[in-house]
């Protein structure tokens, strides 16, 4: 099954770098899991309440220069937060970002506060 952003999904990337967008969009039509975007731009207001929130732990986010997204799993029609669906949607990118040549970064590899739902540009290659 192939699935496609949503209108809403578009708009909330709007401000992140083009190169990312590109990988998120090939990586809807691999997906066995369908998604949507949360966020990707944010403005140091809203990463500062979500550092107050306990939801992020840093000001220096890679959303706050729009080389982030989060992404939430949706399954008949909900959103769904349980673990083992974010490593399909993360292989889904990954092959999407191989494919593009665009070395990306998920959230749920790195080895302390596994984040899911983030997929950012490497910063080695986009500082």
């Amino acid at each position: 099954m192939s699935f496609r952003l949503s209108n809403r999904s578009r708009a909330r990337m709007k401000g992140v770098h083009p190169d990312l967008v590109a990988v998120v969009e090939a990586a809807i039509a691999l997906t066995p899991v369908d998604f949507i975007v949360t966020e990707g731009l944010r403005d140091a207001k809203r990463q500062s309440a979500l550092v107050r929130s306990g939801a992020s732990r840093t000001l220096n986010s890679r959303h706050l220069t729009g080389h982030a997204v989060d992404v939430a799993a949706v399954v008949d029609g909900h959103l769904r937060w349980d673990w083992p669906l974010y490593p399909r949607i993360a292989a889904a990118f990954k092959t999407a970002a191989v494919r593009a040549g665009v070395p990306i970064v998920w959230g749920g590899d790195w080895p302390r506060l596994r984040d899911g739902p983030h997929f950012e540009l490497d910063r080695r290659h986009y500082p």
